[in-house]
């Protein structure tokens, strides 16, 4: 069976990325503490996926559960992506 995609929420969640990303930066998405510098706070993708949810038009059904968590999956690929460019920037 297909997997589900929900490329509106996928273009909503992605929009409201990177005005966050512009806003507050990278940093913002990290966790603070710990012994990892470079560890991607969950909260944080959580946030970005439930607030395109929420932003949702009215008539649009709910988002299946599948296509939430590809949401889910892509927001944290992008910061995997744009951490690990920093990484390289900084010569760690």
């Amino acid at each position: 069976m297909a997997d589900i995609i929900d490329l509106s929420l996928l273009a909503d969640a992605r929009r409201y990325f990177h005005k966050l990303l512009d806003a507050r930066g990278l940093s913002y998405f990290l966790q603070k503490e710990g012994h990892r510098l470079f560890h991607i706070e969950p909260a944080k993708v959580e946030l970005v996926v439930r607030t395109a949810i929420r932003t949702r038009k009215g008539e649009l059904p709910d988002p299946h559960p599948k296509a939430v968590e590809h949401c889910r999956q892509e927001i944290r690929r992008e910061l995997i992506r744009r951490v690990a460019s920093a990484m390289l920037q900084t010569g760690l």
